[in-house]
C-alpha cells in the first residue's frame, strides 16, 4: 500500500491568523434552536393543563395519569433549560459590546428571556409559556437585524 499521508510537521506560528467578529464561524448561531426549545415548553404546560385527573378510587388511571403529567413536566424542564442554554449562548458569545449601540436594551431583551425560562420550569402557566414565546421573537429580531438580513419569525404550533 502507498503512503499518501507523511508527516507534517508546524508550529502554531507558521499557521496563518484568522480573525472573526463571533466566538464560531458565521452561521453557527441562530435563534432557532431557542423557539424550538421555547415551543415545546408551551405545547408541554397547554398538554398539563388539558390533562383531566382521574376518579381517586381508579388505581389504573391515577398510575397513567400519573406517568403523563412526569413525562410532560420532565420534557418541559429539559427544553426550558436548553431554551436557557441557547439564549445565553447568543447573548455570551455572539453579542458584542458594539452591539449595544444599536440595542441599547439588549442586556434586559436576554436578562428577561433568561428569567421567563426559569418561570416556565418552576410553574405550569400558560402566561409564562406565551412570555418566553414572545421573549424568543424579540432575540430573534434582534439577531437577524444584526446580522442585516430579513428573516420573518414563524412558530411552528
Amino acid at each position: 500500500m502507498k503512503e499518501t499521508n507523511k508527516s507534517i510537521k508546524f508550529t502554531l506560528n507558521d499557521l496563518p491568523i484568522a480573525e472573526a467578529h463571533c466566538d464560531g464561524p458565521c452561521g453557527v448561531y441562530d435563534p432557532s434552536s431557542a423557539r424550538i426549545a421555547a415551543e415545546a415548553v408551551r405545547s408541554m404546560t397547554k398538554k398539563i393543563l388539558d390533562l383531566t385527573p382521574p376518579e381517586p378510587g381508579d388505581a389504573q388511571a391515577v398510575a397513567a395519569y400519573l406517568n403523563t403529567v412526569g413525562r410532560y413536566v420532565t420534557i418541559k424542564e429539559e427544553q426550558a433549560e436548553l431554551a436557557k442554554h441557547e439564549l445565553l449562548v447568543l447573548w455570551t458569545d455572539y453579542f458584542k459590546p458594539a452591539h449595544l449601540e444599536a440595542y441599547p436594551d439588549l442586556h434586559d431583551v436576554f436578562w428577561n428571556a433568561a428569567k421567563a425560562c426559569s418561570e416556565c420550569k418552576q410553574h405550569v402557566s400558560a402566561d409564562a409559556a406565551d412570555q418566553l414565546m414572545a421573549a424568543v421573537e424579540k432575540v430573534h429580531n434582534m439577531f437577524w437585524e444584526s446580522k442585516g438580513r430579513e428573516v420573518t419569525y414563524y412558530e411552528a404550533s
